[in-house]
């Protein structure tokens, strides 16, 4: 089951520290409703993130348990994991599907995609320990305002530099809503994922899934 991709990536935003790059606003073209100021805000927040991320990977007091737990409250206050869950199985809660959904197992779902984006991957996570965020540029996106948040993943150890672009919504507190690596949109590609094994398994079985994943 491909679940690698959207799990991993939104663990990645979490994990490393960010530099900004301090040419990057005056190069973000006004081409959208968010003001320049919500740019910041986006930057800014993602930076906030990334630190406190790092404090827990370099916190050798912490068990796996209490690193879970703190990655968990980081996830749930600063991802809208729940908006893009929903958009993940959006096909199966469209009038027209013909697989009804009943609002149980909807529920079973949300509950369940937290913990496991945390269980699933949470491990992987020391291995960016040392990784570098640098904001290159931010934009704003539609009319809502939202701002994408162009940066570039490093690792001190080598390997090929990762381009990832944040989605942020900074209308409120500002959330994470999606993210594109290397040119990969996140959560579009995990929805082909999901409905795949939907439609080999069963509804049921995905969410059995999520909730086994450690």
């Amino acid at each position: 089951m491909k679940l690698k991709r959207f799990t991993l990536a939104i663990l990645l935003a979490v994990a490393a520290p960010v530099a900004v790059a301090s040419p990057a606003f005056a190069q973000a073209a006004p081409s959208g409703p968010a003001t320049p100021a919500q740019q910041k805000t986006a930057a800014d927040f993602i930076a906030d993130l990334t630190g406190q991320a790092l404090a827990v990977l370099q916190d050798k007091s912490l068990s796996k348990d209490q690193s879970r737990t703190k990655f968990r409250a980081l996830l749930r206050a600063n991802f809208d994991v729940d908006g893009t869950g929903l958009r993940l199985i959006r096909t199966y809660r469209a009038p027209n599907s013909p697989i009804k959904l009943t609002d149980a197992q909807v529920n079973a779902y949300r509950a369940a995609l937290p913990d496991f984006v945390v269980n699933t991957y949470s491990d992987r996570l020391y291995d960016f320990a040392a990784a570098k965020v640098t904001v290159v540029r931010t934009l704003p996106r539609g009319s809502r305002g939202e701002v994408d948040v162009f940066t570039r993943i490093t690792d001190p150890k080598g390997g090929k530099p990762i381009e990832a672009i944040w989605q942020v919504k900074t209308t409120g507190k500002p959330q994470v809503t999606n993210i594109t690596v290397n040119g990969v949109n996140i959560a579009l590609t995990q929805e082909a994922d999901f409905k795949a094994y939907i439609e080999k398994n069963g509804f049921d079985a995905l969410v059995d899934f999520m909730k086994k994943a450690k």
